[in-house]
C-alpha cells in the first residue's frame, strides 16, 4: 500500500514537471515580439532586417552597412551580431558622415522635388509630431477600422510584420537611400516585403491604436532621423 502511494505521488510529480517544462517551451516560442534597448550591439533575431534594426534605433541603415561591413547590401542573418556606432578606427571621412545629422523640423533642399507627398489615409491628425527622440516620432491620423491606407510615395516594401513594440502591424517602404515612411497600427496588412510600390496604393487598413482607437501612427525619416510629416504632405 505504501509503495503504490508513493509511486502515485512520483507519477503526480513528473506530470507536474512535464506541465510546466512544456508551458515555458510554449511561451518562449511563441513570444515574436521584440522589445529593444539602445546599446552599441544588436543580437539578430529571426526575421528581422537590416531596416526594421536600424527603424528601431533611429539610426541610418547606410551607416549600420558601413560599420558592419556589410557586402550584399542589407543581407543579415539570425546570429549576427551588428554594431550599432562607429568603429574607434573609423577614417575621418567615416566620422564626418555619422556626425551629419538632419533637423527634425527642417525644411527639404528642395521642397519642389520633396514635397506635395500624398497623404497616407483620411481623417483629422489627433497626435502631432515631436523631434524628441523616445516621444512622438510621427502623427497619429483619426479615421475609421478598416479604411485604406496607401503609400505617400513610390517605393518598395522592407518590412512587413508586428515585431516592435508600440507599433502593431507595422509597413515600412523606403522612397529613396535617404527616405523612408512607415504605416502603423494596421488591422490588416496587403503587401510583402521586396514588393515594389507605386504611390497612392493600398497597403494596408485603418486597425486600433494602443488606447483602441482606430488611427494610424505615420512617420517619416530621412537617413534615419524622424522628420515632422507635415513638411512633406499635400496641405
Amino acid at each position: 500500500m505504501f509503495h503504490l502511494n508513493s509511486h502515485k505521488k512520483k507519477s503526480a510529480r513528473i506530470k507536474t514537471y512535464c506541465f510546466y517544462l512544456v508551458f515555458i517551451i510554449f511561451t518562449a516560442c511563441s513570444t515574436t515580439k521584440y522589445n529593444y534597448k539602445l546599446g552599441e550591439e544588436h543580437f539578430v533575431r529571426s526575421g528581422e532586417t537590416l531596416y526594421v534594426i536600424a527603424w528601431r534605433y533611429g539610426k541610418d541603415y547606410k551607416d549600420l552597412i558601413l560599420w558592419n561591413n556589410i557586402k550584399d547590401g542589407s543581407l543579415i542573418y539570425s546570429g549576427q551580431v551588428i554594431k550599432l556606432t562607429a568603429p574607434e578606427n573609423s577614417s575621418k571621412i567615416t566620422k564626418k558622415k555619422t556626425k551629419k545629422k538632419i533637423n527634425s523640423s527642417s525644411v527639404p533642399d528642395n521642397p519642389i522635388s520633396l514635397m506635395n507627398w500624398d497623404w497616407p489615409t483620411k481623417g483629422s491628425i489627433v497626435s502631432s509630431f515631436s523631434k524628441n527622440q523616445g516621444a512622438r516620432t510621427g502623427i497619429l491620423i483619426g479615421g475609421k477600422i478598416g479604411q485604406p491606407i496607401v503609400a505617400v510615395k513610390d517605393g518598395q516594401v522592407v518590412y512587413s510584420g508586428d515585431q516592435l513594440i508600440g507599433y502593431g502591424n507595422l509597413v515600412i517602404i523606403k522612397h529613396s537611400d535617404e527616405f523612408m515612411s512607415a504605416y502603423g497600427h494596421n488591422a490588416s496588412v496587403l503587401v510583402v516585403e521586396g514588393e515594389m510600390i507605386r504611390k497612392g496604393q493600398k497597403i494596408a487598413t485603418m486597425g486600433n491604436d494602443l488606447t483602441t482607437q482606430p488611427r494610424l501612427h505615420f512617420e517619416i525619416r530621412r537617413n534615419g532621423n524622424p522628420i515632422n510629416p507635415l513638411v512633406y504632405l499635400k496641405q
